[in-house]
């Protein structure tokens, strides 16, 4: 993994804000140990509280991955729940992507 690997972490104060920030640390550093291509990510973790919604959050990860960074946005009734889902599909396309990549014959860019 890449020594200046660095996770900006964002949330509104929310209650579990520890418990969040280890888990996107824990999972996003397991997943850039797999390969040199990412050098960091971005976390957000938003309150989407509106009248018609008054226990929404929202979860975005990005991970700057060479060449293109990846994103993913989840939503759920409680925090932990849209986190857990944002890093399951960002995973997901990282490892989709990685896998492509393997397999120059099924590049579309080439």
């Amino acid at each position: 993994m890449n020594e200046s690997f660095t996770i900006q972490f964002q949330s509104e104060g929310l209650p579990d804000d520890g418990y969040l920030r280890e888990e996107a640390e824990r999972r996003l550093r397991a997943l850039a140990d797999e390969a040199d291509d990412i050098a960091g990510a971005s976390v957000v973790v938003e309150r989407m509280e509106h009248e018609t919604t008054p226990h929404r959050f929202r979860a975005r990860v990005v991970a700057f991955v060479r060449p293109e960074n990846i994103a993913a946005t989840e939503k759920s009734d409680s925090a932990r729940g849209a986190l857990k889902g944002a890093l399951t599909a960002l995973e997901r396309q990282v490892r989709s992507k990685r896998e492509k990549l393997g397999r120059p014959w099924e590049r579309p860019d080439l």
